[in-house]
């Protein structure tokens, strides 16, 4: 039986805090591909089940190639209107 070889993928993670105090995760790489957590550690191991979830999907489902974008840099940005 042939083994399938595992590919390395590499992603930049966008975390943020919300008003109820929730980490929030995603990756925009992947569609659809966000999750929350109370804490932090909790937020990272559900940041890779989540990602095996989107990358079964994008490969099996939608049969693309999966972006792997360089992180450059990240930018808080203030809009007053």
């Amino acid at each position: 039986m042939l083994k399938k070889r595992k590919k390395k993928y590499n992603f930049s993670a966008i975390i943020e805090k919300d008003e109820n105090g929730y980490y929030v995760g995603r990756v925009p790489s992947l569609r659809s591909c966000y999750t929350q957590a109370k804490t932090l550690p909790e937020l990272y191991k559900r940041l890779e089940e989540v990602v095996g979830l989107c990358l079964e999907v994008e490969e099996e489902i939608f049969k693309q190639e999966i972006p792997q974008n360089k992180f450059i840099g990240l930018q808080s940005l203030e809009f007053v209107r």
